[in-house]
């Protein structure tokens, strides 16, 4: 969901030409950094208990390539393709096979072929290259789509399929892409958020529909959205706060379009919003304005998408706990919404209901935000 920004397998490196931004297939060298909360789980990776409110760098090497953020742990592919994780691990969300919280990063296994990643609020999924779909952690509401509600600490296998490619992920349910362009979805559903027409939750992953042409997919709190190949974006599941951008509050069991347009390009879901970039580099938000949260410079909700200022080189999107992080086509870092734990890496613990850059560097890729913390590559 980014409550958190969850599927970073397609992240975009800071760049435009004539047709917009760019997604590059090469591999980038990344350093990572995080910020927030970690009195009690040492989530930021940093080997201590200590809160920060500004961005300090994990360990010195930089072969990281893409993190997401659960509620208070992380989950982190290198760029040699191991899976590695940090924080919270009372669930087995770490994927370790035991129980021990861990303030440093931690290797999980001894593969070297973990490709997509996504992370619920105390569960995690992952894609190896062979096309294998992998989870572990709580499971108590089926979100590990083993067929049961049993808890797993270490990766187990979801079924034997080697189809599945894109991975994200809400706060107690999943959402997959596979090769063929089917969206599948399972986990809790009280509102909704798995798209299948039904409220009922579902422990097996389940088609969404009969289409082919699902592309880029978030999850929110109790929400869900996607980008078909053809640009255009949808929204299902809770929408008391406009989330969906619907123009209403009415909550949905199936895929909504929003609106007719067919330049959307990066998507992430909050706790009760939704932010996007198009094609062109302009943001859009809808959504509950708590704590300022849309960066509209108010607190005001908005149940159709707004745009944020006028600018155009707003780049990838993530989402928590009511707090938001982008970054920019220049490398730049911004931040904005609920930061009572310094989530926003600005150095106090003030909110902001407008964009506010994150420090003066200029090669931040992409972040991961969740309940209290941040984690970002840098390149």
């Amino acid at each position: 969901m980014s409550i958190r920004q969850h599927n970073l397998g397609s992240i975009v490196k800071p760049g435009f030409n004539a047709l917009g931004p760019q997604t590059s297939t090469n591999t980038y060298y990344n350093y990572l950094y995080g910020w927030g909360q970690q009195s009690t789980y040492g989530q930021l990776g940093l080997g201590n208990l200590t809160n920060y409110s500004s961005p300090k760098q994990v360990g010195l090497l930089a072969t990281w390539k893409n993190i997401v953020n659960g509620r208070a742990f992380w989950i982190a592919t290198k760029t040699d393709g191991t899976l590695w994780s940090c924080g919270q691990n009372s669930n087995g969300e770490l994927g370790l096979n035991v129980a021990t919280h861990y303030s440093s990063p931690k290797q999980v296994g001894l593969l070297n072929t973990w490709l997509n990643i996504a992370a619920g609020d105390y569960a995690a999924i992952a894609t190896r290259t062979d096309g294998t779909l992998w989870s572990w952690g709580r499971n108590i509401y089926g979100q590990l789509g083993q067929g049961n509600t049993t808890s797993y600490s270490s990766p187990k296998q979801i079924g034997a399929l080697t189809s599945w490619v894109t991975v994200a992920g809400g706060l107690r349910h999943f959402l997959a892409v596979k090769t063929d362009g089917t969206l599948w979805s399972w986990g809790y559903n009280p509102q909704g958020q798995l798209g299948n027409g039904a409220t009922a939750n579902t422990s097996s992953p389940a088609q969404v529909g009969a289409l082919t042409n699902w592309s880029k997919i978030a999850g929110g709190s109790y929400h869900s959205l996607s980008i078909k190949t053809d640009g255009t974006l949808w929204s299902w599941g809770g929408n008391g706060t406009g989330q969906l951008g619907l123009s209403n509050t009415t909550y949905y069991s199936s895929p909504k379009q929003v609106g007719a347009l067919a330049n959307w390009y990066v998507i992430a879901g909050g706790a009760q919003n939704t932010i996007a970039t198009k094609t062109d580099g302009t943001l859009w938000v809808s959504g509950s304005g708590l704590f300022g949260v849309l960066g509209l410079g108010g607190t005001t909700g908005y149940s159709s998408p707004k745009q944020v200022g006028s600018l155009t080189n707003w780049l990838n999107t993530a989402c928590g706990f009511y707090s938001t992080v982008v970054s920019k086509s220049n490398g730049t870092l911004w931040s904005w919404g609920r930061n009572d734990i310094g989530q926003l890496g600005l150095g106090d613990t003030t909110n902001r209901s407008s964009p506010a850059q994150v420090g003066a560097l200029t090669t931040w890729l992409s972040a991961s935000t969740s309940y209290k913390f941040t984690m970002a590559l840098l390149y």
